[in-house]
């Protein structure tokens, strides 16, 4: 059974036993604008919770992309590399960013659950 969190930095990460795939919400999707870009991390390395793993162009502006929790990235989506444009039409499903074995120690309680966003993204509105 996969449990989904959220970060305040509008990253999702769905997690399943030890691996976490993580991807940018639809909320920020649609505030970036349409994906022209994106730039993944290498497979092998280790990244810290709230360390900048990834970067998303649009038309509008250049991000970055933090890893919600620490781990090792397994597995990137090479789809989404050559097609960024599912991270406007799918952002929580087929384009996802990457992967990760999570580390040992992994806390959640920097994370939101759904509601949680969802409160943080209509106080930002």
């Amino acid at each position: 059974m996969s449990q989904t969190y959220y970060s305040s930095d509008h990253e999702w990460v769905r997690v399943e036993g030890d691996l976490a795939t993580i991807g940018i919400t639809a909320h920020a999707a649609e505030a970036l604008g349409d994906l022209v870009y994106v730039e993944l991390p290498d497979p092998g390395r280790e990244v810290a919770a709230g360390e900048a793993v990834a970067v998303v162009e649009s038309v509008k502006a250049a991000s970055d992309v933090y890893a919600p929790v620490p781990g090792k990235v397994l597995e990137v989506n090479a789809e989404l590399a050559d097609d960024p444009a599912l991270g406007n039409s799918d952002p929580e499903g087929a384009g996802w960013f990457f992967k990760l074995r999570l580390a040992e120690e992994t806390d959640f309680s920097e994370l939101l659950d759904a509601g949680a966003y969802e409160a943080l993204v209509e106080e930002s509105a």
